[in-house]
């Protein structure tokens, strides 16, 4: 019996890039030459494709399977073969991987009687992680086979959907008829009849969708569901309790049926082992876990757990390691445990090869597909090239053959270097540079494509009507789909066809590219700026429509269902929120689509259609116009809501309440407000795009049209937008003060917040200072757990005046605030502090004498200095940050502790500059980076995993922060990163091009350095839009 050892939860680096040689085709080192076969004798392997057709490979026994799965990958040009994996049922009757290390004589008893299955193995939790066009297909194959036979169970709608986004590519635009008939000729999930009707309703919504685009919006329905990717493995409990084990990208996953009851995250588990039929889980310690330290579940057999163990210790590898792991050192006498490891590049250096590389862009066949639509292949670089062989194809298709790396031997099916497709006979292997032209033609043969006349093209496609399509391939489409259509079983070349994945054949594999070539050649991901100016307005839309969500979706379900919540107010938020969810759901969509052709996942960007956005947007925003009266009623929610909890307990109750879900990042108030804040967003981002786009560019006349659009609703509701921030602003306040009432009224405008020292006869003590148009009012904080501030006073502007007085009490930066009734002697942290402060006050004064009178006395109770107890030193004043599930911290409560201030005009920038995407973090003590979603708006940085998620992890107050970049002696030898420090905290953060960081550090910045002007009601018109 052999334990393993314990799962590598801390790797060190990997070998992949400078490594040992191994055999078969290094997907990490393009230049060189694949190494020879070993020597010894040939077997035959069947390979059944995701497309269900079979193909045949001729390898030596001695191989490993990594050159047997390397050999599928190059027939296919798979780039991403990372993510698949070959299965096949062993002697035991038990699925089980390929594994890579091992020759394959080992592994396969009977190889001529075994059928490898070529299927997904590693399931990404983000179908945008994969970048390539083929890979989505194959995953979208897979997703298909596993509705089919129950493995992927849902709901009656997701099932209908899936199955819509299916046919979509397969037949193309909805027309009943057809479609109708399609679905009674071909089952696609168990127990289909019921669910024709839905299904042919999803469909009709699909018209224009491309097969590249139904198999992203399938994977986008499949990712959601919760056994996505899972393949479970009965087991027991210690109570005998029937269970199944699976393992995710997260971790290790337990169900019953097919309900997850528990999840076990690899930060959470210490080491994975076996012992005989039981499998342990041992976790790290948690004082907060009621979990034993160690967990046991009893598997049918040893072998079972090992099956299952290798898996998990591949799964964890894949997704959490940056380099595949070292082998570990041979042990000189006796061996303990396992000798497994994972064997592969990582998902991080998958992504990195594919986005730093440069590829040719080359056709592929959707086998069941009837649709007329250039499918791209993964992208290879081009050589120059002479004669080749054409694949079942359409005509009027131009794409150039391919390579399957740089400047690296085609891995031709004769080639003595490499492994075989097929074998006519003993000696064709034998033969090396001669063969290849045999190879070729025998090619050919086999696909039963005539031989072009002209070298630069490649007629591909899958129209069963082409003109090119001789009898034999005309054939493979003579089948229902879904059916096998290919006469798999004979190794003549002329009883089997390849699948249609299979790329062109390239006899003259050694050829450099040319100058042509190389004028159309791109980078894996654009560079230009206005890109990243899209991506931009793609990762706040995502932000955006989840801020929506917090109102139409959680608010709805909290508050709005329950009974104390009038029908007028349902009413008014369910119409102003309902249809402008729906619209930005459509746009987000489409922007998505527009960004991932952009980006290079079809080969539309080789004609320049989709490298822009203006067009998107235009016709975007003129179907936005008729939701204008929609956005008018904002400050109609935001009054009704106030009224309704004014008049009931309970909802104000339900309200507050809401506001500690973790949903509710921000005051809810401001979620409401946020669809005035989007138009601004959209401004922004038009005028950066019209700025950057000469006015020759092909995007600069719809940008502009766009911008005139936006610009026309942001004026129509800019003097509604400044009422209701400030109105939102008087109601957040009205939260934090205690003994006042009546704080929101028309007429009184909020100008500042922030900390001063009042002079006392106990000296000075440190106050919280809340400036109105008509009245000051200074606080304390008190001991209370509410994060509210305790109302001291109040200081009326009417009459008032002020004057320096640092050399009359001898104390730094002091003024004096001389009223009618009283004096008071304030000192500021700092002169551009008091200088703030003055301005704003000497302006609110002269405000103050064109009102009616003295404003009325807003304290609740006669409250006195002296019975308050002492604030908090600011020197030492404490991080803040929301704890979870309590709701966001004020604003005023972080001003409070960083000794900060803060005025209307920069609470507004701070929400109109929002901005969100994927930013790497690192802390000062810490050597890897984390790549986190980012979220910024109201001062504060909120992190997430990923976009998906529903509310953050945590979230970071910039007030009181520094932005800069870090200096040489920090050994940050990054591109983009720029540091945020306060006192000894010190954050790293690193973007992905130099647009992004300017404009992180532009919004940081906006929250970091306070501006020095200041604008109060008669010129708060004036502050940016």
């Amino acid at each position: 019996m052999a334990e393993p050892d314990p799962e590598p939860m801390a790797s060190g680096a990997g070998q992949r890039l400078g490594a040992p040689e191994t055999l078969g085709i290094s997907t990490l080192d393009p230049g060189h030459r694949p190494p020879a076969m070993p020597p010894g004798r040939h077997v035959t392997i069947r390979v059944r494709m995701l497309d269900d057709t079979e193909e045949l490979f001729d390898i030596s026994q001695k191989a490993s399977g990594k050159v047997l799965f390397d050999l599928v990958c190059s027939h296919m040009n798979l780039i991403e073969g990372d993510y698949f994996g070959l299965e096949f049922q062993n002697h035991q009757k038990m699925m089980v991987w390929l594994d890579h290390i091992k020759p394959i004589i080992k592994q396969l008893r009977r190889p001529k009687h075994t059928i490898l299955r070529f299927a997904v193995k590693f399931f990404p939790p983000d179908h945008a992680q994969l970048l390539e066009e083929l890979t989505r297909y194959l995953f979208a194959l897979q997703i298909k086979q596993d509705v089919s036979v129950g493995r992927l169970t849902c709901n009656d709608s997701s099932a209908a959907l899936m199955v819509s986004h299916i046919i979509q590519s397969e037949i193309g635009d909805f027309e009943e008829s057809q479609c109708r008939s399609h679905l009674l000729n071909n089952n696609y999930i168990p127990d289909q009849m019921p669910l024709i009707d839905k299904i042919m309703e999803f469909h009709s919504k699909n018209i224009g969708q491309t097969p590249a685009e139904s198999d992203y919006q399938l994977l986008e329905v499949a990712r959601r569901l919760e056994m996505y990717g899972i393949r479970l493995h009965p087991a027991k409990d210690r109570e005998g309790t029937r269970l199944s084990l699976a393992v995710a990208h997260t971790g290790v996953l337990v169900f019953q049926g097919h309900t997850k009851i528990n999840a076990f995250n690899w930060s959470k588990v210490r080491k994975l082992s076996f012992k005989r039929k039981r499998f342990l889980i041992k976790l790290r310690p948690d004082l907060n876990s009621s979990y034993q330290d160690t967990l046991e579940f009893l598997m049918g057999s040893r072998d079972c757990c090992k099956v299952f163990w290798k898996i998990c210790v591949e799964y964890h590898a894949f997704f959490r390691l940056f380099e595949e792991p070292k082998p570990k050192p041979k042990p000189v006498l006796f061996t303990r445990g396992s000798s497994f490891r994972f064997s592969g590049r990582t998902q991080k250096q998958v992504m990195d090869y594919v986005k730093e590389s440069e590829f040719k862009k080359i056709p592929f066949e959707r086998k069941h597909s009837r649709v007329q639509h250039n499918s791209r292949l993964s992208p290879l670089p081009s050589p120059r090239h002479h004669e080749v062989p054409t694949e079942i194809g359409a005509p009027g298709i131009d794409s150039p053959p391919r390579r399957h790396w740089k400047e690296s031997v085609l891995v031709s099916a004769e080639d003595p270097s490499c492994s075989r497709i097929t074998r006519a006979s003993p000696s064709h292997h034998r033969n090396g540079h001669d063969d290849r032209k045999g190879s070729v033609s025998r090619t050919e043969d086999r696909r039963g494509s005539t031989r072009q006349t002209h070298p630069e093209h490649l007629s591909t496609g899958v129209g069963s009507n082409s003109p090119h399509l001789s009898a034999s391939s005309g054939h493979s489409h003579g089948m229902v789909n879904g059916q096998k259509s290919l006469e798999l079983c004979s190794h003549s070349p002329d009883g089997r066809q390849p699948s249609p994945l299979t790329s062109p054949l390239l006899n003259d594999a050694c050829s450099v590219r040319t100058d042509d070539e190389d004028e159309v050649r791109r980078k894996r991901f654009p560079t230009d700026r206005a890109y990243f100016i899209a991506k931009e307005l793609l990762t706040t839309e995502r932000t955006y429509l989840k801020d929506l969500e917090v109102v139409t979706v959680s608010f709805q379900n909290a508050v709005g269902q329950d009974e104390a919540t009038p029908d007028s107010l349902k009413d008014t938020v369910f119409s102003s929120f309902e249809p402008l969810h729906k619209f930005h759901t459509g746009f987000l969509r489409e922007v998505e689509q527009r960004l991932a052709l952009w980006e290079g996942r079809s080969n539309a960007h080789i004609k320049g259609d989709y490298q822009r956005i203006g067009d998107v947007m235009l016709k975007n925003f003129q179907g936005l116009k008729p939701l204008t009266a929609n956005l008018h009623k904002q400050s109609e929610v935001l009054l009704e809501l106030e009224k309704a909890c004014r008049s009931s307990r309970r909802l104000e109750g339900l309200c507050r309440d809401f506001e500690l879900q973790k949903v509710c990042y921000v005051p809810l108030n401001i979620f409401i407000l946020r669809p005035l804040h989007r138009l601004i967003h959209y401004k922004q981002i038009l005028e950066r795009l019209c700025k950057h786009y000469p006015a020759t560019h092909v995007d600069f006349r719809d940008c502009r049209a766009a911008l005139a659009d936006v610009s026309e609703v942001v004026e129509q509701l800019q003097g509604s937008l400044i009422k209701m921030e400030n109105f939102q602003k008087l109601l957040e306040l009205k939260k934090d003060l205690i003994g006042v009432d009546n704080l929101a009224v028309p007429s009184r405008e909020f100008i500042r917040l922030g900390c001063l020292s009042k002079l006392s006869g106990k000296g000075l003590q440190q106050r919280m200072f809340f400036l109105f148009s008509d009245v000051i009012l200074y606080t304390s904080r008190g001991m209370t757990p509410t994060n509210q501030f305790k109302v001291h006073g109040q200081l009326p502007l009417h009459g008032m005046t002020i004057r320096e007085s640092e050399d009359e009490w001898g104390v730094p930066h002091a003024f004096t605030l001389v009223g009618e009734q009283q004096s008071v002697v304030v000192a500021a942290s700092s002169l551009t502090e008091m200088e703030k402060w003055m301005e704003d006050i000497k302006v609110a004064i002269e405000t103050a004498k064109t009102s009616n009178g003295p404003s009325p006395n807003l304290l609740t109770s006669n409250l006195t200095d002296n019975k308050d107890p002492s604030p908090v030193s600011g020197n030492k004043a404490p991080l803040v940050g929301p704890p979870s599930g309590q709701g966001p911290v004020p604003l005023s409560v972080i001003c409070w502790y960083r000794v900060q201030s803060l005025s209307f005009s920069e609470s507004c920038r701070s929400l109109e500059n929002q901005l969100s995407g994927n930013l790497l973090r690192k802390f000062k003590n810490s050597n890897g980076w984390q790549k986190l979603w980012v979220v910024f708006t109201n001062f504060s940085l909120f992190f997430y995993k990923s976009h998906q998620d529903d509310y953050p992890l945590a979230s970071l107050p910039l007030l009181g922060y520094s932005v800069t970049v870090p200096s040489e002696s920090e050994n940050i030898h990054k591109d983009y990163v720029f540091k945020l420090h306060f006192k000894s905290h010190v954050y790293y953060f690193r973007s992905e091009s130099e647009y992004t960081f300017e404009r992180w550090m532009e919004v940081i910045r906006s929250a970091t350095i306070p501006s020095s002007v200041t604008r109060v009601l008669n010129n708060k018109e004036s502050h940016p839009h």
